[in-house]
């Protein structure tokens, strides 16, 4: 006689056929206990700690006088405190600074930068993701394998090529230099993003007569809203922060230089003003800091897309 052992069905909330309702939960505690261990809270509130220190002490440097900064550390404001808002204004607004003109440099230079590979790179990653032709894979991989590429490697042949156009020293060598470097990343996580959208979703569009314009448009870009977010997050905060593509590709010159340009130069010839630079490094944080915390929902959600199934 043979016995077979039958696997009892899944009970109902259960995720795994043959758990009952009771040891899921008791998987859940576990769980949750591993993850509010108080040793765990206390790591993370020792490494919160060290790491906002140092900012902190930037952030009270930034108001002290150039007297005090260049004679004394910032913990001396507990028993001496002193604070001023000259830094900032010669920062600002001085004659030999004027941050106010680069600023604006870079925001100029960084929405377009942002912008730009996003709408190439979601039109490029439902061309992958979603419709058939002769060498996707390969030309996919291809594009995947370009992020290995160090962005020094094209800095000299795409100055050539500038130069040669009569582009060099403006706005358009960075807009299309931070594209074309930002492209295979962009591609790449927006297509594993809209892979993760069901398949039925499409193929009832295409029942009712959608073709791939109007399947892009009002289901995939609104799916997509969180990856998309997320890439912008990172784009922007490596635009804003760029030197290197900037400084090669426009130049130092006020008219197209961004901030992090005039940031570096703050210390003077010889290095005598490095008291501004506190001040400086706040005022170029200012615009990544609303723009991170306006978008952390959508930031975290996007790093999220795809990691649980169901």
């Amino acid at each position: 006689m043979t016995v077979v052992n039958e696997v009892p069905d899944a009970a109902p909330g259960s995720t795994t056929p043959g758990l009952t309702s009771g040891a899921t939960e008791k998987r859940s505690s576990v769980a949750k206990k591993g993850l509010t261990s108080p040793w765990a809270s206390l790591a993370a509130i020792v490494i919160a700690v060290l790491w906002t220190i140092p900012t902190l002490g930037l952030f009270i440097t930034s108001f002290r006088p150039e007297r005090d900064v260049r004679n004394t550390g910032w913990w001396t404001i507990l028993t001496d405190p002193s604070f001023t808002l000259d830094n900032y204004d010669e920062v600002l607004f001085g004659g030999t600074t004027e941050l106010s003109n680069y600023f604006v440099n870079s925001i100029i230079i960084t929405i377009p930068a942002v912008l730009i590979p996003i709408v190439l790179a979601t039109i490029a990653a439902y061309a992958f993701a979603w419709t058939n032709f002769w060498g996707r894979d390969i030309l996919f991989v291809a594009v995947f394998a370009l992020q290995i590429v160090p962005l020094q490697v094209a800095l000299i042949p795409l100055l050539e090529i500038y130069v040669s156009t009569g582009l060099s020293g403006s706005y358009w060598t960075v807009w299309i230099s931070h594209s074309i470097f930002a492209l295979p990343l962009a591609i790449f996580l927006l297509h594993n993003s809209m892979r993760d959208i069901p398949a039925e979703l499409v193929e009832a569009a295409r029942v009712d007569g959608a073709g791939h314009v109007r399947i892009f448009t009002r289901i995939m870009l609104p799916l997509m809203t969180p990856a998309i977010a997320a890439f912008g997050v990172f784009q922007f905060l490596w635009v804003w922060n760029d030197l290197l593509v900037a400084l090669t590709f426009a130049g130092g010159t006020r008219d197209v230089a961004p901030l992090t340009v005039r940031v570096a130069e703050l210390t003077g010839t010889r290095g005598g003003d490095y008291y501004l630079l506190a001040a400086g490094a706040f005022v170029s944080i200012v615009i990544p800091l609303i723009v991170f915390l306006s978008m952390q929902r959508f930031f975290v959600r996007g790093l999220l897309a795809g990691s649980v199934k169901g």
